[in-house]
């Protein structure tokens, strides 16, 4: 009770403000303001502050500011930096003082894009390692996250080696450089290679001092390309070509190599400054030709793979490194131009014959027709003068039809030797490419390799016959079947053609015969040797005018001559009768003259 006493009321208390709710006076009320106003931070929206992280989940980040409250970030802001923790001091952007809920809005995203400029170029000045967070891959590279601005990865940048999967960096935070800054594009390249280069460049730079041509090291296979394999050599690249491999064919260095794969090679050469390595892998066994069999000689049979084909011939690999060409030509005995892809491929096993070795050029030549006997040895017994055979129409010319009768024996029908009765002007009017033909053997050339042959001779001789039925000045039913300049083809019996010159050709009319017209014709010439004939139409008519005007002729003259008889014998017989009358008379008047004296 002493207390309550002792309690004294406050003089300017202000009863009608408490009974309206305000239990401050505007003094108290203004000074209260005051030291509220002193403790917290004084904030304007839209300007960026230092926090400190008071407490964190996995989805959000609460930053005191000084502020009456606290503001939230979300945790995807803060993904560059996975390290963030509570007492760690951060920037943020007021995005607003209090929303609907009262709340505090606060980005640590855009706080540290709007210091993120002046960050990246006091990175570059400075040459600071920086970290950033990779969100995503890109053409040729990867978007890292710095300073919450988007910056460019390239995939050289990466590291010192080649990188083969880009995905496993998507989601890493790794120490990055920055080496280009573009403020016009808003474009900054970032690296992570230039922080390892330093330590790589002297590194190299012990290597190559050390480097000599010939010397033999250990390397990593760092990347395959179709034309050859780059060799780690410790922080140095060197290249070995495709063809310095293997002493062997090598159609892609992945049959020969792996990427990761540690092997040995030699150094073969290298440029002044010694930049450009020219590495060695096949050069580290002996070259195959020098382990060649020593006893392998011209003419043995050897057997090997075909590994190239081209037009002209095949190489085939006998061992690794030792290849020999077979040529076309030697491929087949016959003399017609092919190509090597008919006799063989890729891939094929074979056995051929050595017909040339040279050890010191390194070079084979190689033969399979060899593998069976030349068919020209023991031609005069196989293919006799006067035999007869069967034969493949290879090509033509103008004066014949060159055939194969088997593999390697060729023979040329003359064009005079088609045909007994028709007049062929080329050979394709009587066979075609590809076609069997029988032939018979008419002359032997042993020397040049090609046979004299014959079709028509298989058949007798028509014109031994013809020589009996057309005959000079015989006449046959013909029909004119081509028109020439110089004349008429006339197509006769038996299959036989004949000719006639356009003067030969008038009809009786005087009009000129036709082409499918069907006339008579008189055989005037017939040429066995030659196997001619020539025919005359107009000479039917002609001879018949003439013979009509040779008759008539004729009885006129026999006309005349019988007049001319008559004309002569008149007289004769005119005294004849006067004789014969007068001498009647005569007798009559001597009878006369007796008979009167009887009386």
């Amino acid at each position: 009770m002493e207390n309550l006493k002792n309690i004294q009321p406050v003089e300017d208390f202000n009863w009608e403000s408490y009974e309206q709710g305000d239990s401050y006076g505007e003094e108290n009320k203004e000074n209260l303001v005051k030291t509220y106003d002193e403790t917290l931070n004084t904030v304007k929206d839209k300007e960026v502050v230092v926090g400190t992280v008071t407490s964190m989940n996995k989805r959000e980040v609460v930053v005191n500011i000084g502020f009456k409250s606290d503001g939230v970030v979300s945790m995807s802001e803060f993904r560059y930096n996975p390290d963030v923790k509570v007492g760690d001091e951060v920037e943020v952007y007021i995005e607003s003082q209090e929303d609907k809920k009262g709340q505090l809005i606060l980005s640590h995203k855009k706080a540290r894009v709007t210091r993120s400029w002046d960050r990246v170029h006091e990175a570059k000045e400075k040459d600071e390692i920086i970290k950033g967070f990779i969100k995503c891959r890109t053409k040729g590279g990867m978007i890292v996250d710095v300073f919450g601005i988007e910056a460019f990865l390239p995939g050289s940048q990466i590291d010192v080696k080649p990188i083969r999967d880009y995905d496993v960096f998507v989601n890493k935070t790794m120490e990055f450089k920055i080496v280009k800054i573009n403020d016009e594009y808003k474009n900054v390249v970032v690296s992570h290679k230039a922080l390892i280069e330093a330590e790589l460049e002297q590194q190299k730079k012990d290597i190559i001092s050390k480097l000599e041509k010939g010397q033999v090291l250990e390397g990593t296979v760092k990347n395959i390309t179709s034309y050859g394999v780059f060799i780690d050599l410790g922080g140095v690249d060197g290249l070995i070509h495709i063809t310095d491999l293997s002493w062997g064919r090598v159609s892609h260095p992945e049959e020969i190599v792996q990427l990761d794969q540690k092997i040995n090679v030699v150094i073969l050469d290298f440029d002044d400054e010694k930049r450009r390595i020219a590495l060695g892998l096949k050069q580290l066994t002996p070259h195959p030709w020098d382990a060649l069999d020593q006893s392998l000689k011209v003419g043995d049979h050897i057997k090997g793979k075909v590994v190239v084909m081209a037009d002209y011939g095949a190489f085939i690999e006998i061992a690794p490194g030792v290849e020999g060409l077979i040529h076309v030509s030697e491929m087949s005995w016959t003399q017609h131009l092919r190509s090597a892809q008919d006799f063989m491929k890729v891939g094929d096993e074979i056995e051929a014959v050595i017909l040339t070795l040279d050890r010191d050029e390194r070079k084979m030549s190689l033969g399979i027709k060899q593998l069976k006997s030349d068919p020209w040895e023991d031609i005069e017994s196989r293919f006799p003068v006067g035999s007869k055979h069967t034969a493949k129409v290879r090509n033509f010319t103008n004066f014949g039809v060159f055939v194969e009768i088997e593999e390697g024996v060729d023979g040329l029908i003359h064009i005079s030797d088609l045909s007994w009765t028709k007049k062929i002007k080329h050979p394709s009017e009587f066979t075609q490419i590809g076609a069997e033909i029988e032939v018979q053997v008419l002359e032997i050339d042993k020397e040049n390799r090609r046979l004299s042959l014959g079709h028509k001779q298989l058949e007798e001789n028509p014109w031994d016959v013809f020589e009996t039925i057309f005959t000079v000045n015989s006449i046959h039913e013909g029909t004119l079947i081509e028109a020439l300049d110089k004349g008429a083809v006339i197509s006769l019996p038996y299959g036989v053609e004949g000719f006639a010159t356009p003067k030969h050709l008038v009809k009786e009319d005087g009009s000129q015969a036709v082409v499918d017209e069907k006339l008579l014709f008189k055989v005037i010439e017939f040429n066995k040797e030659a196997k001619r004939i020539i025919l005359s139409h107009s000479r039917i008519h002609e001879d018949e005018q003439k013979n009509a005007k040779k008759e008539a002729a004729t009885i006129a003259n026999e006309k005349k001559v019988k007049r001319s008889k008559k004309e002569e014998e008149a007289p004769l017989i005119l005294s004849s009768v006067e004789k014969t009358t007068l001498g009647d008379i005569e007798e009559l008047a001597a009878l006369k003259e007796k008979l009167s004296g009887g009386e």
